[in-house]
This record gives C-alpha cells, structure tokens and sequence, in this order.
C-alpha cells in the first residue's frame, strides 16, 4: 500500500505539487479568519457569588444565605450548574453557563438577580458580591494557612500583612 502511494507520488508529481499548494492556501485562509487569542478560554463562562454572614454557623449561612441566594440566580439563562459552599460567617457559589453564552451578559443577568435578594437577607449579611471576571488561566496556585500555634486572626493578620505583600512582590504575580 505504502509503495503504491511512493510510486504514484513519484509518477505524478505535478499533482501532488498542486494538491500541496491547495492544502498550504486553504490553511492560510483559514488562518487569516480565524479568531486568534494569546490564551485562548477553554473554560465555559462561569460567576462565582460571595456573601459574608459574620456570626452564623455553617448550616445558618446554608439555610439563610447560599439558597436564597441560589434560588435567585436559578433559572437564569444558559444556566449549566450551580455548586455552593458554605462555612462559618461565609457563602460561595459558583454558576456555570454553557459554552456559547455571551459572560458579559450572563454577568449582567445574576447581577440584576442579586440586587433583588439582597433585601431578603437576613440583617447583618452583607450583600451578595460577584467575584471579578476571570479565565481560566488567571487561577495558577491555591494557598491554605493552617497553623497550631497561631489563633485564627493572628494567622488572618499574617496573611494580610507578612504573606500578600510578599507574594505581590515576586515578578509575574499579578494578584494574590
């Protein structure tokens, strides 16, 4: 099969010539058309929705904040999944939207939904935030500070104050 390709190649080369010329132009015209990007979103469009609950247990901020909150943003358009957390004094939620829908106007839509619950909350919740407009590509390391010798704000505080500045001032860190 092999020698039957080497032979007819051989045989023919003005045709393979212009069957090379054809495939060469059809990927620059495709190229040229084609939208390029330096890292290009491999990730469907996603919103990820903090609240702070300051004092409430993790099964309060479940009941009283993470599902009202996603009852609200429930039913929005392109709406894939939502995934929640909650723990003590906090809410996250992230809402994953299909593939094709437009992020600026899914961002949009939750946005609208969240300042309708926000006078649903319970008083002392702040309102709803939706996390900055990231890709994929923004999110390199995640970092957890644990510590038995260090009371949990002494640590918040070492975070703050000694690790961040640090972590910033390492070159290609953008954000900590």
């Amino acid at each position: 099969m092999l020698q039957r390709i080497v032979q007819f190649s051989l045989r023919y080369r003005g045709v393979v010539i212009v069957l090379g010329c054809v495939a060469v132009a059809y990927g620059l015209y495709v190229a040229a058309r084609s939208k390029l990007d330096v890292f290009p979103e491999f990730a469907p469009p996603q919103v990820v929705i903090q609240t702070e609950a300051p004092g409430l247990s993790p099964e309060e901020v479940e009941a009283l904040v993470t599902r009202p909150v996603e009852y609200s943003i429930n039913g929005a358009p392109d709406l894939m999944s939502i995934r929640s957390e909650s723990i003590q004094g906090l809410s996250a939620i992230t809402a994953v939207f299909s593939d094709h829908a437009d992020v600026y106007r899914v961002r949009q839509m939750v946005s609208e939904r969240l300042s309708q619950t926000a006078g649903l909350l319970p008083q002392g919740v702040k309102s709803p935030k939706m996390g900055p407009l990231t890709s994929s590509t923004s999110l390199m390391l995640a970092i957890g500070l644990t510590s038995t010798n260090l009371t949990p704000m002494e640590l918040r505080t070492f975070a703050d104050w000694t690790a961040r500045p640090r972590l910033l001032g390492v070159p290609g860190v953008a954000k900590v």
